[in-house]
């Protein structure tokens, strides 16, 4: 080989290796840039230095999730995307836009146009909406500790969003959870309460969506329901580290019998404590769903036993238990679901206790109205959504509200359409004239005092009629103008209702109980004609309603025309105060419906009847003479009521006449 040859040849072989060499050296650089650094960033680090996110967060006390989202929102100067992570200036100090301040709660400045959160029960995702902060009750809480807690309150009140929230504050979980707190007000408590954030394993299991027809279909429900939670803890699917193994996989795979599901709460309490080492809280919401829907569907009994089983083995001296908390619309104590569990602390809508934290105050409405703009809203909110009285504290219907305002302010009866209001129309089924004649009162915004028994039970409702007004005052149908203590040790409550949505409730569903007799249509004409003075039309309606609705043998007497008359007035109540049988004048009117506001006619109606008459005109007017010979309209012409309709109504069987001026 040449000496030139043998150059090139060596030159050759230099240059590749430098090459390797170099790019070697570039690969080790690049890798060594993009590693963090084990060292801590010291205080006085050169400005022309970096530090990683959780370098950040360590130096500042905040979490690296944390320092990211402020990384992101350009709340860091000078940090810079490297890769995946964040790089940030070691001189950094710690940014003034912060949610934490010394430990201590600095009030949220939300941002503009927040969404409402219609439906949301996750804690977490209501985060991201406009969120009122009800976090105080987990202090309350904390500075008791009952070993179980039950909260009854109606439906769409805010409980499953509260359990939620128990549940995100309290659970031992691998994200940091702390950052959903850490700018409400229990994080001004101090660390005598953050000290219990995400240390506890928790047990959730929510019954408000198990509405089901059979006692079949609900315990599938509740199985499932119960497997779902199992599986949550997927931490527990190892036969290594879980002792009752192939129990939990029975439960999850299905094959799990009853027995296996009614001890379920306190075998997944165990395996939670044995794993984890400290006991679980376990968290039931809406625990009494499948109780109502069992009495509405003929399965009570059935739930009952089932639910009393499955509760006892979770509650009742389980020593695998750190806290249990229930919400529900009843307290059914006396039901023996919660037979000699005497740790069981309960809190109803007549407690002072937690009264804040379920429903909207007036403080929280008047900053929501503020925030959207609706400030001059207020009153109209009150009239519609305000009036419950949880303890001392004054509520409003929370879901209503936030509906109201999605709705650009309109009023309506939102709560109406959030669940079934078949309660009330059972009430109403079985109300003797007494209880009627006291529902009809309440419409006209009369209030009564009556007995309460806050732990009244589903099937009093047929046994006891006078419970309907401890049903009504717990279930959100009424409210307690004043509480004091019975003899009994329960209470005397003077009742009213609550607001305008609750008075339309009532208006839909007694005029339902006469559904099967009054056609809409035929109530929708005949409070027209009511309304405009037409007597020939309310004769036919009246005249065709009979003949085609009501048989024969049901119209015996004029009690009986006289509760269809009243049934069908009742829901002109949002325009009339509607009373009967009262003291005007010289004597007693059969019905009075006289206007909430002067524009509307004030109406007089005076009712006879008669078996086989062949002068009911006559009789008629007989009534008609008797509204004037009586002065019946005394009362309204007192209150400046100047155009008032009278009418004299007369029935025979399915015949009518009616005389009118």
């Amino acid at each position: 080989m040449s000496a030139k040859k043998a150059a090139n040849a060596l030159f050759g072989i230099i240059s590749f290796n430098l090459c390797f060499i170099l790019l070697f050296i570039d690969i080790f650089l690049l890798n060594w840039y993009n590693t963090p650094k084990q060292a801590s960033v010291r205080e006085d680090t050169a400005m022309d230095e970096m530090m990683y996110v959780k370098d950040a967060a360590a130096r500042w006390h905040l979490t690296a999730r944390r320092v990211s989202e402020m990384c992101k929102n350009g709340q860091i100067a000078g940090a810079a995307k490297q890769g995946r992570s964040w790089l940030i200036p070691a001189d950094t100090p710690r940014p003034q836009d912060h949610r934490v301040k010394s430990g201590a709660y600095k009030k949220q400045n939300r941002k503009p146009g927040l969404s409402l959160p219609i439906g949301v029960s996750d804690y977490r995702l209501a985060q991201e909406y406009y969120y009122v902060d009800k976090t105080l009750m987990i202090k309350d809480f904390l500075d008791e500790r009952p070993m179980v807690s039950l909260f009854t309150r109606p439906r769409r009140f805010g409980k499953t969003l509260n359990m939620d929230m128990l549940r995100t504050f309290f659970e031992k979980t691998a994200e940091d959870t702390s950052v959903y707190f850490i700018d409400k007000k229990i994080w001004a408590c101090g660390e005598k309460y953050r000290a219990f954030q995400g240390k506890y394993p928790v047990i959730f299991i929510s019954f408000k969506d198990v509405k089901k027809e059979s006692w079949a279909e609900t315990y599938r429900s509740i199985s499932e329901n119960i497997a779902l939670e199992f599986k949550r803890h997927a931490e527990l699917n190892d036969p290594q580290k879980n002792a009752d193994y192939h129990y939990y996989l029975r439960v999850i795979d299905g094959t799990a019998d009853r027995n296996d599901l009614e001890i379920s709460l306190q075998m997944l309490s165990k395996m939670l404590h044995e794993f984890y080492g400290t006991a679980p809280i376990i968290l039931i919401d809406e625990y009494d769903t499948p109780i109502q829907q069992g009495h509405l569907r003929g399965f009570y009994d059935e739930v009952i036993l089932f639910v009393r089983n499955l509760f006892s083995g979770g509650l009742k001296d389980n020593k695998h238990l750190s806290f249990g908390f229930l919400t529900g619309i009843l307290r059914v104590a006396k039901e023996s679901i919660f037979s000699g569990l005497n740790n069981l602390t309960i809190n109803s809508i007549l407690d002072d206790k937690y009264s804040q934290y379920f429903g909207f105050t007036a403080n929280e409405v008047r900053e929501m109205a503020r925030y959207y703009h609706a400030e001059e809203k207020m009153e109209e909110i009150a009239a519609w959504y305000d009036g419950y009285c949880f303890g001392k504290t004054e509520i409003f219907n929370p879901w209503s509200v936030i509906n109201y305002f999605r709705n650009d302010c309109r009023p309506g009866a939102y709560w109406q359409s959030t669940g079934s209001n078949e309660i009330i129309g059972e009430v109403l089924s079985e109300a003797d004239d007494e209880i009627y004649d006291r529902l009809q009162r309440l419409l006209q915004g009369e209030s009564f005092v009556t007995y309460i028994d806050t732990s009244v039970i589903y099937p009093q409702i047929r046994s006891n009629p006078s419970s309907v007004y401890s049903f009504l005052l717990i279930a959100g149908y009424l409210k307690a103008l004043d509480t004091g203590l019975s003899v009994t040790g329960d209470f005397m409550c003077e009742v009213a209702l609550p607001n305008r949505e609750i008075r339309l409730i009532y208006n839909k569903e007694i005029l339902q109980k006469f559904s099967q007799i009054i056609p809409v249509a035929a109530s929708i004409s005949i409070q027209e004609a009511l309304y405009t003075g037409n007597a020939s039309s309310l004769k036919a309606e009246l005249h065709k309603l009979l003949r085609e609705s009501v048989s024969y043998y049901d119209t015996a007497g004029e009690n009986f025309y006289h509760g269809l008359v009243l049934g069908l007035c009742a829901a002109m109540s949002d325009r009339y105060y509607v009373t009967s049988n009262r003291e005007s004048g010289y004597g007693r009117y059969d019905i009075q419906l006289m206007p909430r506001e002067n524009d509307f006619p004030g109406i007089l109606i005076e009712l006879k009847a008669m078996k086989d008459c062949d002068h009911l005109k006559n009789l008629a007017a007989e009534a008609l003479q008797q509204i004037k010979d009586q002065s019946y309209a005394a009362e309204m012409q007192a209150k400046g009521i100047t155009s008032i309709c009278k009418y004299g109504v007369a029935f025979s069987g399915k015949d009518v006449e009616i005389c009118m001026e």
